[in-house]
């Protein structure tokens, strides 16, 4: 057995999510991004394929898009109050999107590389709160739909936003939130 990280544990057992209207300024400057980048593409990659690429969205491109994502819901047939809550979203400080950019492989499955771009998402909050800033991973219209995304975004055909993770600065951890019963959720086979 490796020596045991109790502090790492510990972040485990009590990490949670600040939502994006609990982040305020600053965000982490470019420097501070590129390291929790590289914290976050640590995970699981079956064929050292990196499935995934990044696009940070700074606050002066997230004032671009926001008055773009709200037109294109209302195009999109929604109401004024779903366009207006979209465009909020896009209020965080930065938000670093995980684009899953699938790679042809013989031997890796589609879904192995979907996974290791949701494990990037993970990665990324997780090193964005173990630093300090507050954090969170979402999706919303911006990210899932795919005309908004490959418009504005920059997506390539068969690219998919992974996860929009918004990221400053934020004061105490919200409340947590009811947890799983993992005895109810877990199956063991002896």
């Amino acid at each position: 057995m490796s020596k045991r990280n109790d502090a790492a544990l510990a972040f485990l057992a009590t990490r949670r999510s600040h939502p994006p209207k609990l982040l305020a300024e600053p965000a982490p400057d470019r420097a501070e991004v590129m390291r929790l980048l590289t914290l976050a593409a640590r995970v699981p990659d079956h064929g050292k394929l990196e499935p995934w690429r990044f696009l940070v969205l700074t606050r002066p491109a997230l004032d671009r898009l926001k008055p773009l994502l709200h037109k294109a819901v209302l195009d999109d047939g929604q109401d004024e109050a779903a366009a207006e809550k979209a465009a909020a979203a896009l209020s965080s400080p930065l938000i670093v999107g995980v684009i899953h950019s699938p790679v042809a492989s013989p031997k890796v499955p589609g879904w192995e590389q979907v996974l290791s771009a949701g494990a990037v998402c993970l990665g990324l909050v997780n090193a964005a709160l173990a630093s300090g800033w507050g954090a969170s991973w979402l999706t919303g219209f911006a990210a899932l739909n795919q005309d908004f995304a490959a418009a504005h975004l920059g997506l390539a055909p068969g690219e998919r936003v992974a996860g929009l993770i918004h990221i400053g600065s934020s004061g105490d951890a919200p409340p947590d939130r009811p947890r799983p019963n993992i005895e109810a959720k877990t199956a063991w086979l002896e």
